[in-house]
């Protein structure tokens, strides 16, 4: 049974509930209004009834899985797709038809009328091209129809996406093509389902136009470079290695109303303006606390939905902020996780609205609380060899898990820029480096178990590890629990967790596409320096291989361990520290997307074929625009409401209190003018403010678009910043009934 959402009347000192919002008395401010509003719905969500589908049998109800394929396609077709998918072989076009054929079937027979090729180009959203099934018989009816020349490839408009100059607008002609290891799905809709199909979207003269297609290029690529490592240790089953990923999904709910009654919620997607409020996240109370009853109503939806879609969501919480919570799947393949979380934001967003909120995925929608990240959890293995980045109890010995760790340390410190540039947005700027989130310096934290170990490497060789313990807490009825042999680190951009590494600073509105191409890039090139050099320095014997990976180990230490930082990233004197050691410290997106202009990026991405330089230098044209686009739709907006409706409600109140003034001198009282002094004082800096944006904005800058984004970040950005502040002084001070924005305490604990 479906979670609804009603309107019913309740007790509402505004008004009482009528047509799913609440009457709200003639004359209210829209902040007002809002308020009513809110308070005049209930979410009701009738009990889930599982007796028939138990919640684990949803589990991939809507994918065409390979459980389904087994049963629905000729066994040499099963057989050729599963080497492709499971060993990384290529595809055998010609089983394309007998695959259409029984996906069309298997749609048909869950409702579907269309299919759809759904593509990742470089606006970081999810694209889709529909379709329908049905085509005229000739007689008066209709047939359903599906090709395998239809299932492998569609041609949507190839220029009408961010190119970076690849296509221009009288150059239209682009293709998606059928990604084999993404298995397709049906999404369901109130009015009928459609056959959703992954694909890659590359230009009509070959290059990737999206994130899916180098993504899936990296992937080849370090798994071509790990299977050396694995070789030298005697694993020569070929195994395909992937990437993995398990991407943590923070987020904010605010109820529907005040989204609506914020222009700069609806067109930014964060508050460009809104004073502290009295209470805050300070009293760390709504971390981890019990999840309100109507954003549980929503998780419980969400889940099922994810779950019918194959996404295996693990972990639901309330996170730091108020009104922020977090979501997080188990590993998957690298390019499927991409595909499932771009699905995920899709899905919590949508399901959101129908709980009567919206899902607000901005990095920093909220000034003055935490802002949300999308921490991605990645690491590396095969079928055969299981995680290589398990250390197991005594990583000292283990010797494989070492040499592919000390790859990912020298892969981190070479490539530290790189890093920063796959997590440079506009909305990104806000949160990185502030005392909530990851510093914009890219370092390593390895517990102290590693740190230890690879000290010891450094020193030399390595004979011991710290141990796991037992922790006991003094209370007879409570069982001692392992103790983990080194402490976590939540300051770390790029932090080791156990068995995997943590990458902390991808922004919760990114795709995870960009962030993955770049670490399983510089991976490969990493792996690819240690096999090399270790297969010139054995000669096949266990003890010279020993030796070349103690040499080895040595050596990258020594260059690299600058690079590992296991103390407060939030701390001034690490930024101190990191100077004096050379590693970089981007602070805006100016300065670092330009890294991906460097010559070791540019060889880098040939040397694995993952981007050519036309692609990398789409890409860079590509987030430069995006950025500046960003700060001029915030700057506009800033203007607009400055303008329209803060200048207003401030003059008002102004006025009230020169009236109120006047009026109780002429009846001979003493008034205080201190208030209306302020009030003065404030409206003429906000004019003034605002007149110095609007010249900011219209400013001519010359050069390219590292310029113009320059002037966005260092002169348009600050201009609005100043507007924001005289504003948020006024709220603190204008009159409750004439404030025209939902505030911030309303926004934030309204639920």
């Amino acid at each position: 049974m479906s979670t609804t959402l009603t309107a019913e009347t309740k007790s509402n000192p505004r008004g009482p509930a009528s047509n799913g919002s609440a009457a709200t008395p003639p004359g209210l401010s829209p902040r007002l209004s809002a308020i009513a509003a809110v308070t005049g719905y209930k979410t009701t969500t009738p009990a889930m009834d599982f007796s028939e589908t138990p919640m684990q049998d949803l589990f991939c109800a809507n994918v065409f899985s390979k459980k389904v394929m087994q049963e629905r396609l000729p066994k040499p077709v099963y057989k050729s797709l599963m080497k492709t998918i499971e060993s990384g072989e290529k595809l055998d076009p010609t089983v394309a038809d007998a695959v259409a054929s029984a996906m069309k079937d298997w749609a048909l027979s869950k409702g579907a009328t269309h299919y759809a090729h759904v593509f990742y180009p470089l606006t970081g959203a999810t694209a889709e091209k529909h379709d329908s099934f049905l085509s005229p018989d000739g007689e008066g009816g209709s047939i359903a129809e599906f090709s395998g020349s239809q299932l492998i490839q569609g041609e949507p408009d190839g220029s009408s996406f961010p190119t970076g100059g690849i296509r221009q607008t009288f150059e239209a002609r682009g293709y998606t093509i059928w990604d084999v290891t993404s298995p397709a799905y049906i999404l369901e809709n109130p009015n009928g389902t459609t056959l959703c199909i992954p694909t890659a979207f590359v230009s009509w003269t070959g290059e990737a136009l999206d994130k899916k297609t180098p993504v899936l290029r990296s992937m080849q690529a370090l798994n071509k470079q790990a299977q050396r490592i694995l070789k030298l240790f005697g694993h020569e089953d070929g195994a395909f290695v992937a990437s993995t990923a398990g991407p943590e999904q923070e987020y904010f709910l605010i109820d529907r109303h005040f989204y609506f009654a914020r222009p700069d919620l609806v067109n930014a997607g964060r508050t460009l303006f809104g004073a502290k409020p009295p209470k805050g996240q300070e009293f760390d109370d709504h971390y981890f606390g019990a999840i309100p009853e109507r954003v549980l109503a929503f998780m419980l939806e969400s889940e099922r939905e994810l779950f019918k879609l194959g996404i295996p969501v693990k972990t639901r919480h309330n996170e730091v902020a108020p009104g922020q919570y977090e979501i997080a799947p188990m590993f998957e393949s690298a390019n499927l996780a991409t595909d499932h979380q771009q699905l995920l934001m899709t899905t919590l967003k949508r399901l959101a609205e129908k709980h009567g909120m919206t899902c607000l995925m901005h990095e920093k929608p909220f000034a003055g609380v935490n802002g949300s990240g999308k921490h991605v959890n990645w690491s590396l293995g095969s079928r055969s060899q299981g995680n290589l980045l398990d250390p197991g109890d005594t990583p000292h010995e283990n010797a494989q898990f070492l040499v592919f760790c000390a790859a990912v340390i020298r892969a981190v410190y070479k490539y530290q820029g790189l890093l920063r540039a796959v997590v440079a947005t506009a909305s990104n700027d806000h949160r990185l480096g502030a005392n909530e989130a990851p510093p914009a310096i890219m370092s390593v934290f390895l517990g102290d178990q590693l740190t230890d170990v690879f000290e010891q490497i450094k020193a030399g060789g390595a004979n011991s590890s710290i141990a796991k313990g037992t922790l006991t807490v003094g209370v007879d009825v409570l069982p001692p629990l392992p103790k983990d042999a080194g402490d976590r680190n939540r300051t770390s951009p790029f932090a080791f967790t156990g068995n995997r590494f943590e990458f902390r600073a991808v922004g919760s509105n990114q795709s995870i596409a960009g962030p993955l191409v770049a670490m399983n890039t510089i991976v490969a090139e990493s792996v690819d320096y240690c096999a090399t050099q270790l297969e010139a320095a054995t000669d096949g014997t266990p003890e010279s291989l020993h030796s070349a990976i103690q040499v080895l180990l040595t050596e990258i230490m020594n260059e690299c361990s600058s690079v590992v930082f296991n103390g407060d990233g939030y701390s001034d004197e690490w930024h101190t520290e990191a100077a004096k050691l050379g590693l970089l410290n981007m602070k805006s997106t100016p300065d670092a997307l330009p890294y991906l202009q460097a010559p070791e990026v540019a060889e880098l991405f040939q040397k694995y074929g993952v981007l050519s330089g036309r692609e990398l230098e789409s890409r860079l044209e590509t987030y430069l625009e995006q950025y500046c686009m960003s700060i001029s739709v915030e700057a506009k907006l800033t203007y607009s409401m400055a303008k329209t409706m803060i200048f207003p409600a401030a003059i008002r109140y102004q006025n009230e209190l020169a009236a109120t003034c006047t009026n109780l001198k002429l009846l001979g009282y003493d008034f205080d003018t201190d208030t209306l002094d302020e009030m003065t004082s404030l409206v003429k800096q906000l004019q003034d403010n605002i007149t110095l944006l609007q010249k900011k904005m219209d400013d001519a800058v010359g050069g390219g678009l590292i310029e113009h984004a320059k002037h966005f970040g260092e002169v348009v950005l600050p201009a609005m910043n100043a507007v924001r502040e005289v504003a948020d002084e006024l709220e603190g001070i204008v009159a409750d009934d004439i404030w025209p924005l939902p505030k911030y305490q309303e926004m934030l604990f309204i639920k």
